[in-house]
């Protein structure tokens, strides 16, 4: 992270400037996984596309534009689009179709479930789509978390039985391990203290503001449209 130069509008240097506070870059979360299959479909539908475009015959190039027109905004929307980021202030989701700035203050919790969701103060629940919930990497951390324990009350019961286990520990430098948790739930952990920080804080006060992604919806609605008229009229 970066910090800004802060320059005193005195010129003369026998006055010291006071202190100001830095200036940090947003924190972004993001979905790696979802990435790396954005950029995949994009690559399929490129492809298979401009193939159709040259090569086809008749309506079939029409038909091939009208479908990328309405996919490939799509599969942008809900793959490379979601982000989350994060800042001292504010809260900025990034959904597929929404954009959802939340102050600090106006956040009344953020919940973890079968998805990641934040609820600001009037009960309005906004879905983190960048931060997709995998119920196999919850159940995986358990069971590890689990196992972790139980060699924690082993070596336990080994230690006060004075066995060979005594003071033997685990993970580096004879510590127990700590048990990690899928990178969404640790993201929310992260941005549960930094609420708990900063609810209060006056520079995190303001409304709530939604703004509608019109450069991802307009594109797919006119090649939802295109590809209607040229079925229709085949």
């Amino acid at each position: 992270m970066t910090t800004p130069e802060h320059q005193s509008p005195d010129p003369e240097p026998s006055q010291p400037a006071g202190p100001a506070a830095p200036q940090y870059q947003d924190r972004i979360y993001r979905s790696p996984a979802g990435i790396v299959g954005g950029v995949l479909l994009l690559a399929v539908i490129g492809w298979l596309g401009i193939d159709a475009v040259v090569a086809g015959e008749g309506r079939t190039p029409w038909l091939a534009l009208a479908a990328m027109l309405l996919l490939v905004p799509l599969v942008v929307a809900y793959t490379l689009r979601p982000a989350v980021h994060v800042n001292d202030d504010r809260l900025r989701v990034r959904n597929p179709f929404r954009v959802i700035v939340l102050p600090w203050g106006q956040v009344a919790s953020l919940r973890s479930g079968f998805t990641n969701e934040v609820i600001d103060d009037s009960g309005t629940k906004y879905q983190l789509w960048a931060l997709p919930v995998s119920l196999r990497a919850r159940n995986k951390a358990a069971r590890r978390e689990a196992r972790v324990a139980a060699r924690g009350e082993k070596s336990g019961r080994e230690g006060r039985g004075g066995g060979q286990g005594a003071g033997r520990g685990f993970g580096p430098g004879g510590g127990h391990e700590a048990p990690r948790q899928p990178e969404s739930d640790q993201a929310m952990a992260e941005m549960r203290e930094l609420l708990e920080r900063r609810q209060e804080a006056q520079a995190a006060h303001g409304e709530v503001t939604v703004r509608w992604a019109y450069e991802i919806a307009g594109p797919a609605v006119a090649g939802a449209v295109l590809l209607a008229v040229l079925l229709a009229v085949g």
